[in-house]
């Protein structure tokens, strides 16, 4: 039997699959039951190394299910291996980082225990919302980015004269860094969030993109509300087409419906979570992270 052992949750099969190709590691796949109550009993399928073994599962919505069945694969695969290293493409709960309003409860201090308690001794994470969040893990963490799959994705298009474009300042980063491996100039808008309503607004008054491509870059998608915004203000400006290029797509309440309708081409997003604008592979890059 293989020494390391690949553990499929039932929120990244085709993900769990793929990573254990690349490692050529024993793949154990997961059953979930799923009772009245909304209770989840786990069962593994497989024998799992007593060395080494990655629970590959995302915490996307239903969040705390997806969240319970992690711990639970995990719990049950320390059982067998001497380590055991969670891979959670996408990490529920990264906005939670910090106390932003009096009495808020911060709550990846909560899963920083809980995966520990569980037994992980390794966390790895795909473009997590914020570092600041694995500030509170007292176990190794890791940060991956899928942005050179994603760049590579784009540099197969046919693209008018690309501007790569952040939403807003906090992405800036983000933009820089695909630009910089796409090879191309890039902006970030300024945008204003209420923090209690949710409703965003942009405040950038005006930007030279006449006639050109661009790629809105994000971390994550959820109600797209961000990107609808920068859209309709981008397409004002008379630019070209504009594509979205996302590491997690979430597309809450019909957001890709939305996004579409503001005058999006195309969303392309890694396979951290999946649908069909998952079309980027990131097994490689976790892969790397676990060699």
């Amino acid at each position: 039997m293989s020494s390391l052992s690949v553990i499929s949750g039932k929120s990244s099969e085709a993900l769990a699959k793929r990573l254990s190709n690349k490692l050529k590691a024993n793949l154990v796949k997961s059953e979930i039951r799923v009772f009245a109550d909304g209770e989840s009993k786990v069962t593994l399928n497989g024998k799992v190394s007593k060395k080494k073994s990655v629970v590959v599962q995302s915490i996307y919505p239903p969040v705390d299910t997806n969240l319970i069945q992690a711990l639970s694969l995990i719990s049950k695969a320390k059982e067998i291996s001497s380590q055991v290293i969670a891979v959670i493409p996408y990490m529920g709960y990264a906005r939670q980082d910090r106390e932003f309003l009096p009495g808020e409860i911060v709550t990846m201090k909560v899963l920083g225990k809980l995966f520990k308690g569980a037994g992980a001794s390794k966390v790895i994470a795909v473009d997590i919302h914020s570092l600041l969040g694995f500030n509170h893990f007292t176990i190794k963490t890791k940060n991956v980015t899928a942005i050179p799959d994603l760049v590579e994705y784009f540099k197969k298009l046919r693209l008018k004269n690309p501007l790569i474009v952040s939403p807003d300042q906090g992405g800036k980063e983000r933009a820089e860094e695909f630009a910089n491996k796409f090879g191309t100039e890039y902006i970030a808008l300024v945008k204003k969030r209420d923090r209690k309503t949710g409703k965003v607004q942009i405040q950038t008054k005006n930007v030279e993109v006449s006639g050109r491509d661009l790629i809105l870059v994000d971390d994550m998608i959820s109600t797209g509300g961000s990107i609808v915004k920068a859209t309709q203000f981008l397409k004002k400006q008379k630019c070209g087409r504009v594509f979205v290029a996302c590491t997690h797509a979430l597309l809450m309440n019909d957001a890709e419906k939305k996004i579409k309708k503001a005058g999006v081409t195309k969303i392309v997003s890694a396979n951290t979570i999946p649908g069909k604008t998952s079309v980027v592979d990131v097994s490689n890059t976790i892969a790397k992270a676990i060699i």
